[in-house]
């Protein structure tokens, strides 16, 4: 049973993710080949999966939400599940004056390649803040993620927005001499994010995530998913969720993994209508749903 998965560009998290993923799915069903196809990100991924010239798909949820409301009419992207939340936020050099959001307005600051999920997210929380990517900052899009640690470190960009747990950007900047400082909105901004933008969650980053890390931080972000196009056939939808469940279920669940569970896709969405039929299919057999 062949897939086909669109990823993202290299230095991403979808790309480790995706690794982690393939191994997992490997090792509990050997028979479901699942290809990566390397794409510019989440929202490539969306209109690939659109036009059906992919499979499956990994989309961040400001994506997801910003495609639905852009395309009403078209049939609905369906969810596989969930692969991560996506906490979002700003690193800098510890050295610098900067300590809140405000701090860098006017500054350059590297928001992630065009069409990717963690530079739509950061537009979404600019906005809640009434701030924007490009009039507001010196914005850098970057072809690639890797490239976005170098600019901070060589002092070429003050800041660099990355979402995720161990992002890793993020794992970069930390392990240079020094570490890194994060900035994040404030419990007040947070609040007004999200009065905009109810589909932006408080999500907090666990301590020890980053080396020099001592204290959870406090955030806005979303779920990220995995998307089937609409026409994907229910048995390879059953067959995903199936093999899914079996992963989260193993004794040694990967890292990037670990939050790619049932329990999780079923607390993030808003309806069961917005799950694949195969994998409603799937859980209804498990009994994890009605």
């Amino acid at each position: 049973m062949e897939v086909r998965l669109g990823t993202s560009t290299a230095g991403g998290g979808f790309v480790a993710y995706s690794v982690a993923l393939l191994e997992a799915l490997r090792a509990v069903d050997p028979v479901l080949d699942i290809r990566p196809v390397q794409t510019k990100g989440a929202t490539e991924n969306a209109e690939l999966l659109q036009s059906g010239d992919i499979d499956i798909g990994l989309v961040g949820g400001e994506v997801m939400y910003e495609w639905i409301a852009k395309h009403p009419d078209q049939p609905r992207l369906k969810i596989i599940s969930v692969l991560y939340s996506a906490p979002g936020m700003f690193a800098v050099r510890p050295e610098t004056r900067y300590r809140k959001i405000t701090d860098l307005e006017g500054r350059p600051v590297v928001w992630s390649p065009r069409g990717t999920a963690s530079a739509v997210q950061a537009r979404y929380v600019m906005d809640g803040l009434g701030l924007d990517q490009d009039r507001d900052f010196q914005a850098i899009y970057p072809e690639r993620f890797t490239d976005g640690p170098t600019l901070v470190i060589e002092r070429r960009a003050s800041a660099l927005w990355g979402s995720g747990y161990r992002w890793p950007g993020f794992v970069e900047l930390a392990g240079q001499p020094g570490g890194v400082r994060f900035i994040v909105p404030s419990a007040a901004e947070i609040e007004q994010i999200r009065t905009k933008y109810a589909f932006l969650v408080k999500l907090t980053v666990p301590p020890g995530l980053y080396p020099g890390q001592y204290d959870p931080i406090v955030t806005v972000g979303a779920w990220s998913y995995i998307l089937a196009r609409p026409d994907l056939d229910d048995a390879v939808g059953h067959r995903l969720a199936k093999s899914l469940y079996k992963t989260e279920r193993s004794s040694m669940p990967s890292k990037h993994t670990v939050q790619t569970t049932a329990r999780n896709t079923l607390a993030a969405i808003a309806s069961l209508d917005e799950l694949h039929p195969g994998v409603l299919r799937f859980y209804r057999e498990a009994k994890l749903t009605q």
